[in-house]
């Protein structure tokens, strides 16, 4: 099989397996997840202590998404044409753009059951709502500076106001079964 060959069948691999893994990981499946075990803001110390651990980890998951897999291979160039492994590069980071997403909205779900943190997380919600597309833009490869500078001014957001409400995060690299939705 050619090599390009083989690199257009593994990108449409990786789409299905986006396109598949943005519905296994997606809102609907989520919410209910977490709405069944997210507390109140009114509910006990432990239930709000659930929310915080809830908050750091999937906000840390998203910010170590966006680093290893937009953030440097966009500075490395690895996204403008001609580059070698663009493509990969782009379905990848298309993958984590996707997931991000995701993983933002469920940080700011899970904030939701801490007075302090959905106080501090309250005025990001317009940010991580324009993201929506971060997925598609970067798959298609119409991602540029502006958009980095978008991505990582809300990812620091959502880093800065867990850190003020207690709730320090801490960049964690998510597995590839977990960015694909597997």
């Amino acid at each position: 099989m050619p090599r390009s060959l083989r690199r257009g069948a593994a990108a449409l691999l990786l789409s299905c397996s986006l396109l598949l893994g943005t519905a296994a990981c997606g809102a609907d499946t989520d919410a209910s997840v977490t709405t069944a075990a997210t507390p109140s803001a009114s509910g006990t110390f432990e239930q709000q202590k659930l929310a915080k651990t809830r908050f750091v980890a999937n906000a840390g998951l998203a910010a170590g998404a966006t680093y290893q897999w937009i953030v440097k291979p966009y500075r490395a160039g690895k996204f403008k044409k001609g580059a070698d492994g663009r493509t990969v590069a782009l379905v990848k980071a298309g993958l984590a753009g996707a997931f991000t997403y995701n993983r933002l909205k469920a940080a700011v779900n899970n904030a939701k059951g801490d007075p302090l943190l959905s106080k501090a997380v309250a005025p990001l919600t317009a940010g991580i709502d324009s993201l929506k597309d971060l997925g598609t833009k970067l798959r298609k490869g119409e991602f540029d500076a502006a958009d980095l500078g978008g991505l990582e001014g809300v990812v620091n957001g959502i880093k800065d106001a867990g850190k003020s409400a207690g709730a320090e995060v801490v960049d964690k690299i998510p597995s590839a079964s977990q960015l694909s939705g597997g």
